[in-house]
């Protein structure tokens, strides 16, 4: 029926896992991404997806308006989607990938 010896060492395991992601979680603190375009624009983020740093070549700013918010939102997303590719990479080498490819924000 019931084994009290499965569920016990189950716990452990969920309990070690639990300890590793946490640890994971203050890891991507210091991990930087950094992501420009033209060398008008460069952004700077940590592995949380914290916007550490912005800045704008004196180039950028003789772009017209609609191309630099362009240059800007397109800049974003990539550094963006590297935190969050980083992050994931990171959390699945922790739990075996038994999240399943979930994307969980912060994670």
């Amino acid at each position: 029926m019931f084994n009290k010896g499965n569920m016990s060492k189950m716990l452990k395991q969920a309990q070690a896992m639990q300890s590793k992601m946490a640890d994971v979680q203050e890891e991507l603190n210091d991990i930087i991404i950094e992501e420009s375009t033209s060398d008008l624009f460069t952004v700077k983020l940590n592995g949380k997806m914290d916007i550490l740093d912005v800045q704008l070549s004196d180039d950028a700013m003789e772009e017209d308006k609609d191309v630099l918010e362009d240059i800007i939102l397109s800049t974003m997303n990539k550094a963006l989607l590297k935190a969050q590719d980083e992050s994931q990479s990171r959390m699945n080498a922790v739990t075996g990938n038994m999240l399943g490819g979930l994307n969980l924000p912060g994670m």
